[in-house]
């Protein structure tokens, strides 16, 4: 694991699933969503989150974060050949080296594999248009 990252020092929840890469990790447990990236962690709590749309990721920078408009923040992580999508939440919190901040209305744009996005839909409790996951990706 990238020892730029900072510990996860508790979890809410019974943990799900677990991915970590170079540049980037995330935790699903049954109450929460972790995003992992070198020297910062978002929570979201999963009852916060209410969209998960797929998105394009052609033109966006890798890992940045979203301009700060007013009662907003965001995240944008690319990796070119992944399916990404925005998810978007009610509230979030950062913890960086500086300390917790909790931050207001978000947005993340993520690559997800297909694991990873259906154990987030599923312990979302999240209703996917058409009724199922396979929904996002046009069938299947």
């Amino acid at each position: 694991m990238n020892r730029d990252f900072i510990s996860i020092p508790a979890m809410e929840g019974e943990l799900k699933l677990s991915h970590k890469k170079q540049g980037y990790g995330y935790t699903v447990t049954t109450r929460e969503f972790i995003i992992q990236k070198p020297h910062a962690n978002y929570y979201l709590q999963l009852s916060d989150i209410f969209s998960i749309l797929p998105s394009d990721p052609y033109g966006l920078k890798p890992l940045r974060h979203l301009p700060d408009w007013p009662e907003q923040t965001g995240l944008v992580s690319v990796a070119p050949g992944s399916r990404h999508y925005r998810i978007m939440v009610r509230r979030a919190v950062l913890h960086n080296r500086s300390g917790m901040r909790n931050l207001a209305s978000c947005d993340f744009i993520l690559p997800l594999d297909e694991r990873m996005f259906r154990a987030l839909v599923s312990w979302s409790g999240l209703d996917p248009i058409g009724g199922g996951p396979e929904a996002y990706h046009g069938g299947g």
